[in-house]
């Protein structure tokens, strides 16, 4: 055996360009494979950050009737004690904050916007003084002031659905909605701030206004529709939520709890689908480095069969001629692997520190991250441990067959061969 591997490292040697070929098709494969996993994993990892940070948070509680009715965001079915269960929240240690949304048509006039004209929007009401520290908004003002508690008549909105209407701090819409009860309300709002969310689907269409003045025009009574709960970024919500739902079980209050989990149930049925595409990338990708070193394993094999004729003459083994070529192939698949994954881990580093910006695409398509503009890499230990193992496993698979073939063949035969 020591003969053998001393024999496959001097062909290795001895075949410097050939060596070289293949172990830089081998590099540039796995290469590609930890950067594609790269970009996936990471863009996974920041769409579920931004969903809780800016979307659902970790928790959010709605009265049990609503949950059937969500998406008409029903005023009737909401929350009648917030203050009680904020309350019994603090006690817990967690920081939770109360929340109106409604459904409105926002009228645009002539003197600011150009034109008069007028759509369907979703309003969020929140606690100024609560809400930034569920909800990552205080870090992404613009333009204008965040709003101030109590305000009746100050409007935020996002960005992009300001560029959509062309709208400027200063400039003053009125909201046309139905308030608990079914009365209609129509009131001015003055946009005092614009937000720059990394969440696209919510910087498209954006707009918060306080809820005490959304408690007054809608005829809350000191309801509200939800309450959203901040866990730590490790915490298991399942058992967090389990365990909030039978504390508000005890105390007969008709409320139900459900996970980001429970909140972006599409969302993730759709992220489930793209893994499945992502793996095929993958595989594809794999694929293409496997038909490199295959056709360069196949070149080498042919072109040394006249030495493995001269081998099987001076009376050495076919299982010993056999693993001699899987070592050398072996050899250069380790080359090849770490070659790969020294390049990959230098491009991944630029992936995981920078990224690459594409707002500009992201601005007027969706791909179905929540991702704004600059995607970036992160680190996957499986997916280093897959390339190297692979680059060498798949060298040695590749060899394997023409090896055999030639094996087959007859002393003359390969000694004969052009």
């Amino acid at each position: 055996m020591k003969f053998i591997l001393q024999l496959a490292v001097k062909n290795l040697s001895r075949y410097k360009r050939r060596t070289a070929i293949t172990a830089v098709a081998i590099a540039t494969g796995l290469m590609m494979y930890i950067l594609i996993d790269s970009i996936l994993v990471g863009a996974d990892r920041e769409s579920m950050r931004n969903l809780r940070w800016y979307e659902t948070a970790s928790l959010r509680i709605y009265q049990k009737d609503y949950w059937q009715d969500r998406h008409f965001l029903p005023l009737d079915s909401s929350i009648d004690n917030p203050g009680q269960v904020l309350q019994l929240l603090q006690q817990q240690g967690m920081q939770a904050t109360e929340r109106t949304t409604f459904n409105a048509d926002m009228i645009l006039y002539q003197d600011d916007f150009g034109e008069d004209g007028n759509m369907s929007v979703q309003v969020t009401a929140i606690d100024p003084a609560n809400d930034f520290s569920v909800y990552r908004y205080g870090d992404t003002l613009v333009d204008g002031r965040l709003l101030k508690p109590g305000e009746m008549d100050g409007l935020l909105i996002g960005s992009w659905f300001a560029e959509d209407i062309k709208a400027k701090v200063g400039y003053w819409v009125t909201l046309v909605t139905r308030g608990k009860g079914g009365f209609y309300e129509a009131v001015d709002m003055q946009i005092v701030g614009i937000l720059n969310c990394p969440n696209p689907n919510v910087n498209r269409t954006l707009l918060m206004m306080d809820k005490q003045a959304a408690n007054q025009y809608l005829g809350m009574d000191g309801s509200v529709t939800s309450i959203d709960i901040l866990l730590d970024e490790q915490a298991d919500v399942d058992t967090a939520a389990k365990t909030l739902q039978q504390q508000l079980d005890a105390n007969h209050w008709d409320l139900t709890v459900y996970t980001w989990k429970d909140l972006a149930r599409d969302y993730l049925a759709i992220a489930g689908a793209k893994r499945g595409g992502t793996g095929m990338i993958l595989f594809l990708v794999f694929i293409i480095a496997a038909v490199g070193v295959s056709n360069t394993m196949l070149m080498a094999m042919y072109e040394r069969m006249r030495e493995l004729g001269m081998m099987r003459a001076l009376g050495m083994r076919d299982r010993d001629i056999l693993l001699s070529f899987l070592f050398e192939a072996g050899g250069i698949g380790l080359l090849g692997s770490l070659v790969g994954i020294a390049l990959g881990s230098l491009v991944n580093l630029f992936m995981v520190n920078v990224g690459i910006d594409l707002g500009f695409m992201l601005r007027d398509m969706d791909m179905g991250y929540r991702i704004s503009s600059v995607f970036k890499g992160a680190w996957s230990v499986k997916a280093t441990v897959t390339a190297f193992f692979s680059g060498i496993i798949l060298s040695m698979l590749v060899a394997y067959l023409p090896i055999k073939r030639a094996l087959k063949l007859d002393i003359p035969t390969c000694l004969h061969h052009q």
